[in-house]
């Protein structure tokens, strides 16, 4: 258990230190990636992101709601061969209702304060990422997994 609560608060701090993940979808056995800002939820279960409605990303999401975003630390220096992390998420995304907006809009404009203006348009869609599994990886080869229990 100790290992699991350790195991939490080094992706709170990762989460913490981090703006931006990458985003991978798919469309016809296509994988596609972009670059997101996000926010996670204090129990680690959502990841939030913002997104235009006529974007790629947001039609393959529509398609196939299984989603992986990925997050790390890296510097691009020599060291980041043993000192680097990265974080796999996988899960389903949906596109949170009006009526849940609320509390997780304001979640990630207090992440992002200058996204307000983009992630209230009525063409953009805040999105949640209903995480099923954290695949952790330090010192280059240390992989750690982590299931989220609903």
């Amino acid at each position: 258990m100790e290992e699991t609560s350790q195991l939490k608060e080094f992706l709170k701090d990762l989460f913490a230190s981090q703006k931006l993940a990458v985003l991978a979808t798919q469309s016809q056995r296509q994988p596609y990636g972009n670059l997101v800002a996000f926010v996670v939820t204090d129990d680690l279960r959502h990841l939030l992101f913002a997104t235009v409605r006529a974007t790629r990303k947001y039609a393959n999401m529509s398609k196939n709601p299984r989603i992986a975003m990925v997050m790390d630390n890296r510097s691009n220096q020599e060291a980041d061969f043993h000192q680097a992390a990265a974080v796999t998420a996988t899960g389903v995304v949906k596109e949170v209702k009006e009526s849940e907006k609320g509390t997780l809009l304001r979640l990630y404009i207090s992440r992002h304060p200058q996204l307000r203006d983009f992630v209230s348009s009525p063409a953009c869609a805040l999105l949640r990422m209903d995480v099923e599994t954290y695949y952790v990886v330090r010192q280059f080869q240390k992989v750690e997994e982590l299931r989220m229990r609903r």
